[in-house]
């Protein structure tokens, strides 16, 4: 996400670098510790939206479990009754509650990553923040220095990190190219995917019944 992507530019951020390119070093300390505040506090909140998005899935989850387990004991009673007409609908729906419990399963996966990864950036920045705010007049007299005998070394380093930067953006270009036909090649065979998912499932359905009657000594 975007935010973590600020907030990760400003862990990376070399404070002492930051000043020295500066025009006018005390202002910009200050402007970067103002933005790792806002950043700090964007990222409590996502935390906290985070968790509760977190737990609004585990619920989803446990939700379609329970119907899974219900549709099935429906499904095991038309079969005891010889409906088997009504014993394939119910066993469709278990399956599509199963599928809808592994799905939010897998959420509650991916979000607890994205939970973690919120708090990691919110421990990075609270500290690179109390570092900011400990060094700050330290940083302003090192970059008056640096100033004053690296003028000539800064010139030859922007040179090479401009050519570095185009070679950045041809290679972005490049990516950005194999990634789109890639995803056209995706969506060409999605189609037929999708066809022979159905089959299959249609397949399962059939045979889960099979199995249950034979459970059922129908």
């Amino acid at each position: 996400m975007a935010l973590l992507e600020r907030v990760s530019t400003l862990v990376r951020a070399n404070l002492n670098d930051l000043i020295d390119k500066a025009e006018h070093p005390e202002k910009m300390i200050k402007q970067v510790i103002i933005d790792m505040h806002n950043q700090l506090l964007q990222v409590k909140t996502q935390v906290a939206i985070a968790i509760a998005d977190q737990h609004l899935l585990e619920k989803k989850r446990k939700e379609n479990e329970d119907k899974v387990a219900e549709w099935m004991r429906k499904a095991e009673l038309a079969v005891d009754k010889k409906h088997d007409d009504l014993a394939r609908v119910a066993l469709e729906r278990t399956e599509s509650y199963r599928e809808l419990t592994e799905g939010f399963a897998q959420q509650v996966v991916d979000q607890k990553a994205q939970v973690e990864n919120l708090k990691t950036a919110l421990r990075q920045l609270d500290q690179k923040l109390t570092e900011a705010q400990a060094k700050a007049d330290l940083l302003i007299a090192q970059h008056r220095r640096a100033r004053a005998v690296g003028k000539a070394s800064d010139a030859k380093m922007a040179g090479g990190n401009g050519n570095g930067a185009a070679f950045d953006r041809m290679k972005r270009k490049v990516e950005h190219s194999e990634a789109l036909s890639q995803a056209k090649s995706e969506l060409a065979a999605e189609n037929i995917e999708g066809r022979l998912a159905a089959l299959e499932k249609e397949d399962k359905i059939e045979q889960l019944l099979v199995d249950l009657k034979a459970r059922r000594g129908a």
